[in-house]
């Protein structure tokens, strides 16, 4: 049972990480990086350019190394401040829905948060268990 625990939780990691790099990917060859740091400084950050291009890097170079199984608690930690900072600032004022009732809102966010913090902690966990049975 624990074959199929383990591998359910590198399936739901993956597909994590694949959802994240297409994010970060999107932006990136759709030329989209410079609106976006535009709009981050039109909301009152400074360097707003900057923090665009460093949370489209991480999200392109971050989720690789998350799928290595490279600092997952940290990574998934980080991702998951990277997308409450974008509830706060994008999807709350849109309410809850994606699509349906509302457009833009918050649900698939606070659904890859979830994910996240369960992907890093169970790692976390796992990994502390294996250090405590060594000699």
């Amino acid at each position: 049972m624990q074959y199929l625990d383990d591998k359910s939780f590198l399936l739901l990691r993956l597909l994590l990480c694949g959802l994240i790099a297409a994010h970060g990917w999107t932006r990136l060859l759709n030329d989209g990086v410079q609106p976006f740091g535009l709009w981050l400084t039109s909301q009152q950050l400074p360097v707003g350019m900057v923090i665009a291009w460093g949370v489209t890097g991480f999200e392109i170079v971050g989720s690789l190394l998350l799928a290595l199984g490279v600092r997952v608690l940290p990574l998934c930690l980080a991702f998951a401040a990277v997308y409450t900072a974008g509830i706060y600032l994008v999807h709350a004022p849109h309410g809850w829905f994606v699509v349906g009732p509302g457009r833009n809102g918050a649900e698939y966010s606070v659904l890859l948060i979830c994910c996240l913090l369960l992907v890093g902690v169970r790692h976390y966990c796992r990994s502390y268990q294996q250090r405590q049975q060594l000699p």
